[in-house]
């Protein structure tokens, strides 16, 4: 293989290593290496792994040697967000008062990719609790920084993993998204990333015995970055699938039957009307280009499905339950962690039990129009965030800030109430920095969702890693 390992896809790297052309060693040396030299500027990852990370390697390559055909992702290094349980290694979910809470094992999604021949060599950072805001920064391990801009957020709340991705430590990443928390740093920091439909990965969110509330089971799943869709589809074959750890998980099929072409898709600039900056709406544009000229049926629609009343009914939802614990959370979180959830309960506080029962119900209704709706035209082109990435903090500088950056997320909020999959990936560079859309398909059909995002890739190129 030409050139440093760091930088080179998942693809080609397990490819090489199951067949023998480097060593697994070689490949978690040359990522260790990488993240030793740009990791200090960025703050990406925070808990090393180095030498378990070896340890894995140099038994992949006792086991190539042996004859043992290695899995899919034979000796790819990846990074697991804060929040995600890895065997022996504390899970603080940014916190010190957690630095101390060891995981006993790997969580699914971890347990998936070890076994798929994937080494794990860091944690990533993210907000406190991934209550903090949008930008990655944390008690323990502080900020993170976009590899594009010092002064622009690498998103959150998978914002280190986003950021490993990028800068070329890792190939992948492992994060989650409740409301675009794997596609916001995917588009600020320009690579692609998979929210996966509701139930298609297995996952355990759990930071005690008990489970959490109706919203909490519902929203947040976890989902991989990476610098290709190729990569991604790789991670997608390997986490998906029903576990007996989490009854959610259902055995969909990874692919679908064949739709027929041309494939229709809705351009949807600018969701709700309210606004979408001109470098965003850029990046749409080219996207769609690049889907019509590849074959698709691409047509402007006037918005998607009950999109106010998605934004109310998520809101209400996930604040009701949440208010239940923001006391006792809010004891443990650092003050300037805090503001970002006052500026949330002050714009849109909890409900009564009736209006929660009623948004239940408001919820599968709008699950219903959206299956009609992509029943017409079964993907969804928009945007990730209506503005080029922001400055650090800026959804926690007050109620203007956090308004923008809540209106700004307004699509990966709505879809992510419906459970949808969606696929963040370029749409170019704008202004210097990544612009990134979505392509939103039906439930458990990812694998529209990425074979459109290969199409805009062609377009558009890789855009990472980038130099540090």
């Amino acid at each position: 293989m030409n050139g440093p390992l760091w930088k080179h896809t998942a693809v080609d790297l397990a490819a090489a290593v199951r067949s023998g052309e480097v060593s697994a060693v070689a490949v978690v040396e040359s990522h260790l290496g990488r993240i030793a030299e740009v990791n200090p500027v960025v703050g990406a990852v925070t808990q090393s792994l180095a030498d378990g990370a070896r340890r894995a390697a140099e038994d992949l390559d006792r086991r190539r040697a042996a004859g043992e055909q290695l899995g899919p992702l034979a000796g790819v290094p990846f990074t697991v967000k804060e929040n995600i349980g890895v065997a022996g290694v504390p899970t603080t979910h940014g916190l010190a008062r957690f630095k101390q809470m060891v995981a006993p094992v790997d969580a699914p999604p971890v347990a998936r990719l070890r076994a798929a021949g994937a080494v794990p060599v860091g944690h990533a950072n993210m907000p406190d609790l991934t209550l903090g805001g949008m930008h990655t920064h944390s008690e323990l391990f502080g900020g993170t920084a976009n590899p594009w801009h010092p002064g622009r957020t690498p998103g959150g709340s998978s914002g280190g993993d986003g950021a490993a991705v990028a800068s070329g430590m890792v190939p992948l990443g492992l994060g989650n998204d409740a409301g675009g928390s794997v596609r916001i740093p995917a588009a600020f920091c320009g690579t692609a990333g998979l929210k996966p439909s509701y139930g298609r990965f297995a996952a355990d969110h759990r930071m005690g015995p008990e489970d959490p509330g109706l919203a909490s089971q519902l929203f947040p799943v976890d989902g991989p970055l990476a610098r290709t869709v190729g990569d991604l589809r790789l991670a997608y074959e390997v986490l998906a699938g029903a576990d007996p750890r989490d009854p959610r998980a259902v055995p969909a099929p990874l692919y679908g039957p064949d739709p027929g072409t041309p494939l229709g898709v809705a351009v949807v600039a600018d969701p709700g009307g309210q606004g979408v900056h001109p470098d965003v709406r850029a990046a749409v544009t080219s996207a769609a280009d690049a889907l019509a000229d590849a074959g698709y049926d691409v047509r402007e629609v006037p918005d998607v499905p009950r999109l106010a009343e998605s934004l109310e009914a998520y809101t209400g939802l996930v604040m009701t339950e949440f208010a239940q614990a923001w006391p006792m959370i809010r004891r443990i979180l650092p003050e300037r962690s805090r503001a970002y959830i006052d500026l949330g309960m002050a714009r849109s506080g909890p409900v009564a039990l009736a209006e929660y029962l009623r948004l239940t119900g408001v919820r599968l209704g709008i699950q219903r129009d959206w299956a009609g709706f992509l029943r017409e035209r079964p993907l969804v082109l928009g945007p990730v965030f209506t503005e080029p990435p922001v400055e650090p903090g800026l959804e926690s500088s007050g109620p203007e800030g956090h308004e923008r950056v809540t209106v700004a997320m307004r699509l990966c909020t709505a879809t992510s109430l419906a459970g949808l999959p969606a696929v963040a990936v370029p749409g170019g560079v704008f202004g210097g920095l990544p612009q990134g859309v979505q392509l939103i398909g039906p439930m458990y059909r990812e694998d529209l969702c990425l074979a459109a995002a290969e199409a805009v890739e062609r377009r558009v190129g890789v855009l990472t890693p980038v130099g540090v």
